[in-house]
């Protein structure tokens, strides 16, 4: 089933909807996981434990000795601000939220999207219908300012996504496209806790996904390093769990942007959780670069931020 179904769902993504509607099996990605060697960060002091249950690590992290007497070991390129927002800036940002459309889309989500059209199949960009973002959201841009890794950070798509436990809401292992969205991944997390689950990323038959060929045009501009391949074959059968706590922010780059792909697991959405996502250009759409013709319009409409309702959403 390549065609959208009601739900949203296609292809191998589904949610319970179409699970029990066209007794789709679902892609098991808990289970499999469960039985590869699981460690988690540690958001306090940046190191991973072996482990499953985020909760307890970081419990563990108050203990003494810290986290057992184990020595934690380094995983770069996660950052990770436990109080982005406060409990009010939260209750506003949702409700200024929840009065815009929702639309469906895939393995149970709902979205709300502000930004260009991409084709990443064709690698075409176009505005389209983008007009910048709902003013409501202002406020959590302004503050990436002063966030020394996001200092430089230019918003050019921001995206809500609402997971629901009543849908079976999960996304499935991937890695966000390279031709077009930059390096840092910025999600702000709201309304309950979850957690990201990172696997390494395997080529088949030594083809690429995700357009991730497109990272040779701009490994220099890398904020993050890189693992080499020895140093990626102690990961072989590892995950990481990377907590996401409410009102958190969490920066993927570097290593974990490239060489992992990760998921939210339908098991680790217990309560409605809504997350926004912000992606950058890569820097061959920044000011300077080889393609910046075709994304100069798109920054002039990425400063301006509407009011609502008397603006539509267009998906």
């Amino acid at each position: 089933m390549d065609y959208p179904r009601p739900c949203g769902c296609k292809g191998r993504r589904t949610c319970l909807s179409c699970e029990a509607e066209f007794g789709i099996a679902r892609s098991d990605f808990y289970t499999t996981f469960q039985e590869s060697d699981s460690f988690v960060f540690c958001p306090v002091c940046n190191k991973i434990y072996p482990g499953w249950d985020w909760k307890k690590v970081l419990t563990e992290h108050t203990d003494t000795p810290q986290h057992g007497g184990v020595q934690g070991e380094d995983y770069p390129g996660v950052y990770i601000d436990l109080d982005f927002l406060s409990t009010t800036e939260e209750t506003d940002l949702l409700a200024g939220l929840d009065e815009l459309p929702w639309d469906i889309s895939q393995s149970g989500r709902r979205k709300q999207n502000f930004g260009p059209k991409t084709n990443f199949k064709k690698t075409r960009l176009r505005p389209a219908q983008f007009a910048g973002f709902p003013r409501v959201s202002e406020f959590v841009q302004r503050r990436f300012e002063t966030v020394p890794l996001l200092a430089s950070f230019q918003t050019i798509e921001q995206c809500s996504l609402e997971y629901a436990p009543e849908r079976g809401a999960s996304i499935d292992p991937h890695i966000d496209d390279c031709w077009i969205w930059g390096e840092r991944i910025v999600t702000v997390n709201m309304l309950s806790d979850s957690v990201l689950t990172m696997s390494p990323y395997r080529c088949a038959d030594g083809k690429l996904k995700y357009n991730l060929h497109f990272l040779d045009q701009y490994r220099d501009h890398l904020l993050g390093e890189l693992m080499d391949e020895k140093a990626m074959l102690r990961y072989e059968n590892r995950i990481v769990r990377i907590p996401m706590p409410r009102r958190s922010l969490l920066v993927l780059y570097g290593s974990p942007r490239y060489q992992w792909e990760h998921s939210v697991l339908r098991e680790d959405i217990t309560e409605r959780r809504v997350c926004l996502a912000y992606r950058e250009f890569t820097p061959m759409y920044l000011q300077g670069g080889s393609e910046y013709s075709q994304s100069e319009a798109i920054f002039e409409r990425a400063k301006q931020f509407w009011d609502h309702p008397s603006i539509k959403v267009e998906s």
